[in-house]
C-alpha cells in the first residue's frame, strides 16, 4: 500500500515539475516578446497570464501534495498503532480462555469473518474438526457465536473495558 502510494506522491511531484518547466517557458516567451520590441501585446500578455496561471497552480498542487501526503501518514500511523493494539487484544484474551494453538488459529481466522467451510480449506482440517473447535473458542469465550466474539473485540477496542473479561 505504502509502494502504491509513493508512486503516486512521485508522479504528482513529476506533474509539478513538468508545470514548472511549461511556466518557465511561458514567462521566458513573454519577457523575450516584450524585449525584442514585439508590440504584441495580447500574445505577451496571455503568455505572462498562461504562466502566471500555472505557478498559482504548481503551488496549490504542491500544498495540497504536502498536506495529503502528511495526513496520510498520520493515518497509516493510526492504523499501525490500532492493529498493534487488536494483535495484543487478542494474544491476551486467547490466552486468558486458555485456547489450545489450533483454537487461537481458527479464532482468528472467525474473528476475520471466515466461515467454517473457508477455515476448514485453509487450516486442511476437516469442517467437522473446525466445527468443534469453533464451539470450545465460544464456550471459552463465552459467547454463542462469531457475531458475538467479533463484538467482545470491538467493544474492548472502542470502550477499553472488556465485556465479559
Amino acid at each position: 500500500m505504502a509502494g502504491k502510494r509513493d508512486r503516486r506522491i512521485v508522479t504528482a511531484w513529476a506533474v509539478i515539475a513538468l508545470q514548472g518547466v511549461a511556466a518557465i517557458y511561458f514567462l521566458a516567451d513573454a519577457i523575450g516578446e516584450r524585449a525584442a520590441g514585439n508590440r504584441a501585446l495580447g500574445f505577451s500578455a496571455l503568455d505572462l497570464l498562461v504562466g502566471f496561471a500555472l505557478l498559482c497552480g504548481i503551488a496549490y498542487g504542491a500544498f495540497t501534495l504536502r498536506r495529503l501526503s502528511q495526513e496520510a501518514q498520520r493515518h497509516e500511523r493510526a492504523l499501525a498503532i490500532a492493529q498493534g493494539a487488536l494483535a495484543r487484544l487478542m494474544e491476551e484474551r486467547f490466552s486468558e480462555w486458555a485456547l489450545s494453538p489450533a483454537e487461537a488459529e481458527v479464532a482468528l481466522f472467525a474473528l476475520k469473518g471466515c466461515s467454517i467451510a473457508e477455515i476448514a480449506a485453509a487450516r486442511g482440517a476437516a469442517g467437522g474438526t473446525v466445527r468443534s473447535q469453533l464451539s470450545q473458542v465460544y464456550a471459552k469465550a463465552g459467547v454463542t457465536g462469531q457475531p458475538m466474539l467479533m463484538s467482545l473485540f470491538l467493544d474492548d477496542l472502542l470502550t477499553g473495558t472488556p465485556l465479559n473479561g
